[in-house]
């Protein structure tokens, strides 16, 4: 128990150290947010009293007030689940957040949970069939499509899947005309534009295909095998409860992690197909100085990654008890 509070209190002190930081950072780099409002309102040709309501409605923040009671105005609204209003739209950003992230959610973890699974079978045929044919294709393939990255793929199903061939859709998230909800049409137009970014993750992600293979490897040569067949065991009882599952354990916290992060990984994928999520809206916070945008989704990229930390710390001992008592030792 005093681990589990351990791990926890670390995990919060890492958030408010990223978001302390991130606020600093913005409020005392060159110009600042407030200067960059103040710049774009004077275009709109406002007044300087409807300026100075209009900076402290977007940022919260006063000409006359030090960054410290700042900090603590700002961190007492995030808290509440106040992220400011977007320079942009002047919409919250915990309402575009709240729109957009469960389009990067859907399309990043079918990638991340299909790259996973076509890894651990191609892992167990490449272990299964070692020396082989099959064995020497799959690895070659694993090894080229693991160093480059899932943009180029992205590109080259693009450039011939969408524009050429025309099979798929390479801009939006849904068919346009068509009302949003549970029925075949709506659906069929999602999965249709998700197609294309899933692919260019699940072709790119191989590695785990070669971690799954050496694991496979290295159990197949452990002595509570032999004693399994001893027992007199089954080929499928064997491969599932002995060999797979202890494979697969050490990739359990590479996987948990890329949950996780999957969404920081979004920013080059959403712009590539104009894929209206998290990652576009962080670039398109970037490009606009959309200060208070920009720090809810950063924020918020912080956040899954910490959890998905503390998410495989706390439960990879209870898939391999053979960790408990090394992490309890630690503390």
């Amino acid at each position: 128990m005093r681990w589990i509070t351990q791990r926890i209190l670390q995990a919060l002190i890492t958030v408010w150290a990223v978001v302390s930081l991130s606020f600093v950072l913005v409020r005392v780099m060159p110009g600042g947010p407030a200067n960059t409002l103040r710049v774009q309102l004077q275009r709109e040709g406002l007044s300087d009293r409807q300026i100075a309501r209009r900076v402290e409605q977007f940022l919260n923040t006063q000409p006359d007030r030090p960054i410290y009671v700042d900090y603590f105005h700002y961190m007492g609204n995030t808290l509440t689940g106040d992220l400011g209003e977007s320079m942009w739209n002047n919409q919250p950003v915990a309402e575009i957040i709240a729109q957009t992230a469960p389009w990067t959610i859907f399309v990043l973890s079918w990638a991340t949970f299909i790259g996973f699974f076509v890894g651990i079978v191609l892992g167990a045929l490449m272990a299964y069939y070692e020396g082989g044919k099959l064995d020497v294709g799959l690895t070659s393939y694993a090894m080229i499509a693991g160093s480059v990255p899932y943009y180029i793929f992205a590109i080259y199903l693009i450039l011939f899947l969408a524009v050429r061939w025309g099979w798929f859709p390479y801009t939006g998230r849904q068919y346009s005309g068509v009302d949003p909800g549970f029925h075949w049409e709506f659906m069929k137009g999602v999965i249709h534009h998700a197609a294309l970014p899933t692919l260019s993750l699940v072709l790119s992600g191989s590695l785990a295909s070669l971690s799954m293979r050496g694991n496979s490897i290295r159990v197949l040569g452990e002595d509570y095998l032999r004693v399994a067949r001893l027992r007199g065991l089954s080929d499928a009882t064997i491969a599932v409860q002995y060999v797979a599952r202890n494979a697969v354990l050490p990739l359990y916290t590479g996987f948990v992690i890329s949950l996780g992060s999957m969404v920081g990984g979004s920013v080059i994928l959403e712009t590539l197909f104009t894929y209206r999520g998290m990652g576009l809206t962080m670039v398109n916070s970037i490009d606009r100085r959309d200060i208070p945008t920009m720090m809810g989704v950063f924020m918020i990229i912080t956040i899954c990654v910490v959890v998905a930390l503390l998410v495989a710390d706390l439960t990879y001992s209870k898939l391999d008890p053979r960790t408990g008592g090394e992490q309890r030792e630690a503390f």
